[in-house]
């Protein structure tokens, strides 16, 4: 994948939001972006139903789980770009996770970032996040597609004053 592609995407979106920004809203911009990707996270998780025990309802379609997957790759992008931090690709390996366990970890690597925001946690939170991706079967073509539409619609919402 493309990650200083995807990076130079995000900083011009950041860049934009932020020039439009009220000086009271940008005081603490990256607690207020871990918080959103929290968020994001959670929005996935419950379109993929992985942990709904108590419901035979299956899982979102896989386009809207895809959105939802990279609404939050948009904050972890953003959150690395606040810390000087990029991600360089790195293979994966197969953790053996099912979806929940994969949740999980996400969370415990959006914390252990947030913590202590340095390369090494960052490396394990993005790496996190991309494995959890493969499990959910999306391609790095797939996932660069999505991004950009979304961009796109990120960048009409601030022209619209979302």
């Amino acid at each position: 994948m493309d990650y200083e592609y995807l990076f130079n995407k995000q900083r011009e979106l950041d860049t934009y939001i932020e020039d439009n920004l009220e000086s009271a809203n940008r005081d603490d911009l990256f607690r207020k972006k871990i918080l959103a990707l929290q968020v994001e996270i959670g929005e996935l998780a419950n379109e993929t139903r992985c942990f709904k025990f108590w419901s035979k309802k299956g899982p979102s379609e896989q386009s809207v789980i895809l959105e939802e997957y990279v609404d939050g790759l948009h904050f972890i992008l953003s959150v690395g770009l606040d810390k000087g931090l990029i991600y360089t690709s790195r293979p994966l390996s197969d953790n053996g996770s099912d979806q929940t366990d994969s949740f999980l970890e996400l969370y415990r690597s959006i914390d252990a970032f947030y913590s202590e925001p340095v390369q090494e946690t960052y490396v394990t939170l993005f790496q996190s996040f991309l494995q959890l991706g493969q499990q959910l079967g999306f391609t790095e073509d797939s996932i660069l597609k999505a991004y950009q539409q979304k961009n796109e619609v990120n960048h009409t919402r601030q022209d619209e004053g979302y």
